[in-house]
């Protein structure tokens, strides 16, 4: 069968489909033949995605996961759905609460109230309910919500996702280069395991096809399992910026966090995003963030669907080098 045979026409509606990962899983659905509802509060943002597939297979429609009727409208005739709606950092009415849990209690409803024969749902590695992190702790909120109303959804938790226009390492880069000093919280001893965008992307796809076990929790991390401190400095080696990595205790780093929270606070949205860090992202990277020895044991990874993931060495200078002092001329400066 080839992969354009694979959705058969079928209709899926992918919540946050205009987002980073998003993008990719609407290119990887049309590749496998599936009729894509991008549902999205702007369905404006998103009519990009249409040339990603073949005439009228894809469009967009309005929907807000704190509007249930908004989001039972966008499922109706759906065969399938996708949540891969997430915040990193509270905006206005964006909490926490409201998307990761509520949000995700309210799209697992509506699939079952509507028939849904299959449901994929975006959480992250370290969703924990025990967590010191209001992320995690909501993370784990949502997907226990999405179990409530669909047992048999399948859950894809990632590392750091990382690709063309991730807020990763494009962030480290864009502090390094003007930055002398890059602090590392927590000494930079944290764990992670980046992945890259399209193998998530094509991993949802699969577990979508019915490739993943039924009501499964699969992790999805890079082939390489590396410090956050090995990561910013190859970050600034990969930009040629020779620069201080500096020690930070968490407590400090935390003293930081509120410094940049105040700072985007007064400044009304002025502070440049790059450079704002959180309390809770320092809860976060008290903990490692990579796959676990016992989803790798049970075969619930990207290699248990068939996906030799990506190396970030391999990708990340691709779009690193607007970083570099002259950019893509880097290599063909005047000695």
């Amino acid at each position: 069968m080839t992969a354009s045979a694979l959705g058969s026409g079928r209709i899926v509606t992918v919540f946050g489909g205009s987002g980073f990962v998003g993008r990719q899983l609407v290119r990887a659905l049309a590749k496998r033949g599936w009729r894509i509802r991008v549902a999205s509060r702007r369905p404006d943002l998103a009519f990009h995605l249409q040339p990603s597939g073949r005439v009228g297979q894809i469009h967009a429609v309005q929907a807000n996961l704190r509007y249930p009727a908004s989001v039972a409208a966008a499922l109706r005739g759906s065969d399938a759905v996708v949540n891969l709606v997430g915040i990193l950092a509270p905006t206005g009415r964006q909490r926490f609460d409201a998307v990761h849990a509520f949000g995700a209690r309210i799209v697992a409803r509506a699939a079952a109230e509507a028939g849904v024969t299959s449901l994929v749902h975006m959480s992250a590695i370290g969703a924990d309910a025990e967590s010191s992190s209001e992320y995690a702790r909501s993370k784990s909120q949502g997907e226990l919500g999405v179990r409530e109303f669909f047992p048999d959804a399948r859950i894809a938790r990632a590392s750091v996702i990382f690709g063309p226009d991730d807020s990763f390492f494009n962030r480290f880069a864009s502090i390094a280069r003007v930055s002398p000093v890059l602090p590392l919280i927590g000494g930079g001893h944290t764990k992670l395991q980046p992945v890259f965008v399209g193998d998530v992307a094509d991993g949802i796809a699969r577990m979508l096809d019915g490739e993943a076990q039924p009501g499964a929790i699969y992790e999805f991390g890079g082939p390489e399992v590396k410090s956050l401190g090995e990561i910013m400095a190859y970050v600034c080696d990969v930009i040629g910026r020779k620069r201080v990595l500096l020690p930070m205790p968490f407590a400090a780093a935390g003293w930081m966090a509120l410094g940049t929270e105040i700072a985007s606070t007064v400044s009304m949205g002025l502070f440049p995003d790059d450079f704002l860090t959180t309390r809770d992202q320092i809860e976060l990277l008290k903990s490692d963030n990579v796959v676990s020895k016992q989803a790798i044991a049970e075969g619930r990874t990207l290699e248990g669907l068939g996906i030799t993931p990506d190396s970030y060495e391999a990708i990340v200078p691709s779009y690193l080098y607007r970083f570099r002092k002259t950019g893509q001329f880097e290599a063909n400066r005047l000695a």
